[in-house]
């Protein structure tokens, strides 16, 4: 694995190149370097280009991964090899690795609607055994998120997974990761609903066609708006090329 971290632009914004990011992020953990891990899309993207606060959050991660397609083809068109990598799989590969570490630390699942983390955990309990995984939904009041603080400074989970969606996720972490600073945290969306089992990925042939947006579209068609970002995206990325 390459240790250097190869960074490359995407609009701007950082790409990290790793041949193993979950490797990459336990070694730091081990260290007691603290990590915000950005996954990277082009609706992200195209957010950032007018939310400065955001793209100034996802400057400052230590590690932001190419999660969507558009973001790899914009690096391809650039001669640069690279491979999408979801973060729902990353998270994955980081609770597998979990469960091998010789000491069970306790891991934080934050966000989604009453019940969904809470059933994510179970979940991911049932199939790696050791894991210790805490959880809370994202609808808290202002007493219950000051005891959520606290709770975290108590408890120190290495790993913290937080699906608020974006870029409310991305705010959330950068606020609060003083609170735990040694702990990997991860902006995950909507992968609590997927553990839980309320919705499910979109099959490998989505996803290996470049079109796993099609199909959240068809589950959650309210997304039509949001999804424009998509060919304002390959626009900027044909005028950069072009340029």
């Amino acid at each position: 694995m390459d240790r250097s971290r190869p960074q490359f632009s995407v609009l701007g914004l950082p790409v990290h190149i790793l041949d193993d990011y979950a490797g990459w992020l336990i070694e730091r953990l081990h260290q007691g370097l603290g990590s915000h891990v950005v996954t990277l899309n082009a609706e992200m993207a195209m957010q950032a280009e007018q939310n400065q606060a955001l793209a100034g959050i996802i400057r400052e991660a230590e590690l932001v991964i190419p999660d969507g397609s558009g973001v790899v083809l914009y690096l391809r068109l650039r001669g640069k090899s690279a491979q999408r990598y979801p973060g729902i799989e990353l998270a994955e590969s980081l609770l597998q690795a979990a469960g091998k570490l010789p000491n069970s630390e306790p891991i934080f699942f934050f966000g989604g609607s009453p019940g969904v983390a809470g059933a994510a955990a179970e979940t991911w309990q049932q199939r790696v055994q050791g894991l210790s995984i805490v959880s809370d939904h994202g609808y808290l009041s202002p007493d219950q998120e000051k005891e959520l603080h606290q709770s975290l400074k108590e408890m120190q989970p290495k790993l913290i997974f937080v699906g608020l969606g974006v870029p409310r996720q991305e705010f959330w972490i950068a606020k609060h990761r003083h609170l735990c600073p040694q702990s990997i945290w991860v902006g995950v969306g909507g992968s609590f609903d997927i553990w839980a089992g309320t919705k499910t990925r979109a099959p490998a042939w989505f996803c290996d066609n470049h079109l796993e947006w099609l199909y959240r579209l068809y589950q959650e068609p309210w997304r039509w708006r949001r999804m424009l970002a998509l060919p304002q995206f390959a626009l900027k990325a044909l005028g950069d090329f072009r340029g």
